[in-house]
């Protein structure tokens, strides 16, 4: 991450994991914003006196890592690229600085509502993943991942899951002064194509993401419209193989494709 934003963050107010722990939002509304690592830095300084910055051990930049799941005709890929209201993700996320790994499935139901379920995995090493993780009843660990997903998901079978996309990026995490929304900051995000090789660098770009239940007050959006910063959907496992698969159907997001290209040449 970019010296300034670092210098940025550390001037905010720090909150603990132990004083987040009611802020899980695990059912919420989601509003993302994409935007440039400089207008970030302008919206960091106007908001510092209306949030926490997320502290643990004295850092406040997390390194993240996920392995994303489909199937080998890409179902997950292709129902939210065809606008299926109802659509699922299948993945891996590791808190890389924390040592926790999930296996995770996210939900997004035709009212606009997130639903994630997760359940702690063991033997998972983010910084020497494997390629080729597949959910078969090998042991009892794979056995309780099966079952896992087999009571979560609804657009495959376990069996048929297997690794597609891996991603990293960094994260800040904000939370409100009334603590009743959490707002994440994506930068320095990076791809790897499992089955195609293709590589993809989106560093100078930032995804922010608004966590809350219903629609609380939230002191960011003032500051967002101020600064012209507009809502924008962005999937890192759509964008991602999008960016990194030429042979898969677009249509739904050669807009914002267009828009990050825009974003990434204009001066950092």
């Amino acid at each position: 991450m970019s010296t300034p934003l670092r210098d940025i963050i550390a001037g905010f107010a720090p909150i603990t994991l132990e004083q987040m722990s009611g802020i899980k939002l695990m059912n919420r509304t989601d509003t993302k914003f994409v935007t440039t690592e400089r207008a970030l830095c302008d919206l960091l300084r106007l908001a510092r006196a209306d949030y926490y910055a997320q502290d643990i051990g004295g850092e406040r930049i997390a390194r993240y890592f996920t392995a994303y799941f489909d199937t080998v005709s890409k179902d997950m890929y292709i129902m939210h690229q065809n606008g299926h209201v109802n659509r699922q993700k299948v993945r891996v996320r590791s808190y890389v600085d924390s040592h926790l790994d999930f296996l995770e499935v996210k939900t997004k139901n035709n009212h606009g509502r997130t639903r994630k379920k997760r359940m702690a995995i063991s033997g998972f090493d983010p910084l020497n993943p494997p390629t080729n993780l597949t959910f078969h009843r090998r042991d009892e660990h794979t056995a309780a991942c099966c079952d896992f997903l087999s009571e979560h998901l609804f657009v495959a079978q376990p069996h048929q899951l297997g690794e597609q996309l891996m991603n990293r990026f960094s994260r800040i995490t904000l939370v409100n002064r009334a603590r009743t929304e959490r707002l994440t900051i994506d930068t320095a995000l990076q791809f790897h194509n499992l089955l195609t090789g293709r590589q993809c660098d989106l560093t100078g770009l930032a995804i922010i993401e608004l966590k809350r239940d219903g629609l609380q007050p939230s002191p960011i959006l003032d500051l967002l419209r101020q600064l012209r910063i507009k809502p924008s959907g962005f999937s890192k496992y759509c964008m991602g193989q999008a960016l990194t698969d030429p042979d898969l159907k677009r249509n739904r997001f050669k807009e914002r494709l267009r828009r990050v290209d825009k974003m990434l040449k204009l001066p950092q």
